[in-house]
């Protein structure tokens, strides 16, 4: 009878591993179907409607008793229909929002925005962007700009919003706009330019490596990470910067000609209140506090491009999240006192 008893909880151990093993599968190859069937999406919110439940829930809540209540239901639906007809052809307010890394790849998906927001909008619309970057790569943020002068291009009007940095790259895609707003600690400017990296070569000689670089033109490589610098490279390399230097305050100069360039454009960076008074920002305020403004005449209308993400990267982020929760835990844990 043990045999029999010990034979039986193998056996169960081992159907629930199989049973185990065959769920994992069968979630892995419903989420690699799905995945082939899916792509990327243009998802569409409707902002205003969010704003309009969220206050008629408030008021509801706040309501003294049910008569007020029903008096208050019975006011919200007389209010859909009036506000029904008014958005069907009243001016709309549509919503981007950028979050720019250094190299600057999110660029590509708020290029697909811009391609639907142009196959939606009708000329004389506002769109807002909320952006946040400290800038990056010149290429890529250049690429940015060119993207939101699409807007203006045909006849969209353009504010950017600003609550936490627009530097460097990031200002420089912000001053396409007809009008910039920012939170008051939000950090502005750093019309600059920057280059740095290492060199390698001292340290190889010390170990008898030898670099041999081989170029076709006097200037196809200036500055080399392994290779050993001159002081020509390096008056090139700077040269370079300057052109590129010339060519930012260019273009801040002809959308914001207002701004005296010599005083703004030295890579300096502002907190907004100061840059406010500099004329990088034309007024002080949250993106929230203006989206809730201008809701009150508007339909607001945010777009976002949701790009299809590989198995492997969901896996990935999942794997990610629970490490970070565990760590957290962790750090929790050691901060609690001894029992």
């Amino acid at each position: 009878m043990e045999f029999l008893y010990d034979y039986g909880l193998f056996a169960a151990k081992t159907l629930t591993w199989v049973i185990a093993i065959g769920v994992v599968v069968a979630l892995v190859a419903g989420a690699a179907t799905r995945q082939k069937r899916g792509g990327d999406k243009l998802e569409i919110e409707d902002l205003s409607a969010d704003l309009r439940r969220q206050q008629q829930q408030l008021q509801l809540a706040s309501a003294l008793n049910d008569h007020e209540r029903k008096a208050l239901k019975q006011e919200f639906k007389q209010a859909a229909k009036a506000e029904k007809k008014q958005t069907e052809s009243g001016p709309r307010l549509y919503v981007l929002d950028f979050k720019g890394s250094m190299d600057a790849h999110e660029v590509s998906g708020l290029s697909r925005e811009i391609t639907g927001l142009l196959q939606l909008a009708k000329a004389g619309d506002e769109v807002l962007l909320r952006l946040e970057s400290g800038g990056g790569v010149v290429h890529g943020y250049g690429l940015g700009a060119a993207e939101l002068a699409r807007l203006k291009a045909k006849g969209l009007h353009l504010t950017v919003a600003v609550d936490k940095v627009a530097a460097s790259g990031g200002y420089m895609m912000a001053c396409v706009a007809e009008r910039i707003i920012a939170a008051p600690f939000s950090i502005i400017g750093s019309i600059g330019v920057v280059a740095q990296l290492p060199n390698f070569n001292r340290f190889l000689k010390n170990k008898d490596i030898d670099i041999e670089l081989h170029t076709a033109g006097a200037y196809k490589r200036t500055l080399t990470l392994f290779g050993e610098n001159d002081d020509e490279g390096r008056a090139k390399f700077r040269e370079e910067l300057e052109v590129i230097h010339h060519r930012f305050k260019d273009f801040i100069a002809e959308n914001r000609p207002a701004l005296a360039l010599d005083e703004v454009a030295t890579g300096e960076h502002w907190l907004a209140t100061d840059a406010h008074k500099l004329g990088l920002v034309d007024q002080l305020s949250t993106s929230s506090e203006y989206l809730l403004e201008q809701s009150a005449s508007k339909r607001v209308i945010r777009l976002h491009y949701q790009p299809k993400q590989s198995l492997k990267n969901k896996l990935g982020k999942a794997a990610e999240a629970g490490v970070s929760r565990a760590v957290v835990k962790l750090l929790e844990a050691g901060q609690r006192p001894f029992s």
